[in-house]
């Protein structure tokens, strides 16, 4: 068996290398901390920007509605079916006024017409 210099038999490393790992070991714990304290000081920062507590006190049940909208996009619901649905449903709703307006149009028009048919004057043109 072959020994290298700075290592047991084993294959472990001697004691020397041992304070290296421990140094390297506590300078990542303090780096993780840095990355921590840094992090709490961006999200407090954001949250002075964007007055999140003053948001939510003003419009609660608005603030809930974004925070579900963001976490349903975020979670990847964006290209769902569910989403294609509702995507419909939305459009057909905001088309119904348009379609209403038409349709009234149109039965205004054939009414007017009867009543000219019937030999009466169409209401507003006495």
């Amino acid at each position: 068996m072959t020994n290298y210099s700075g290592t047991t038999g084993n294959g472990t490393a001697g004691h020397g290398d041992d304070a290296g790992f421990g140094q390297r070991v506590d300078q990542l714990g303090s780096d993780a901390q840095q990355f921590i304290d840094n992090a709490r000081s961006a999200v407090a920062d954001l949250g002075q920007t964007l007055d999140l507590k003053g948001r939510v006190e003003r419009n609660p049940y608005g603030t809930l509605a974004i925070a579900v909208g963001v976490g349903y996009v975020l979670g990847g619901g964006l290209f769902t079916p569910l989403t294609g649905r509702i995507l419909k449903l939305g459009v057909r709703l905001a088309a119904l006024p348009f379609v209403k307006d038409e349709l009234m149009g149109m039965a205004e028009s054939a009414f007017q017409g009867y009543q000219t048919g019937r030999g009466t004057p169409p209401p507003g043109s006495v």
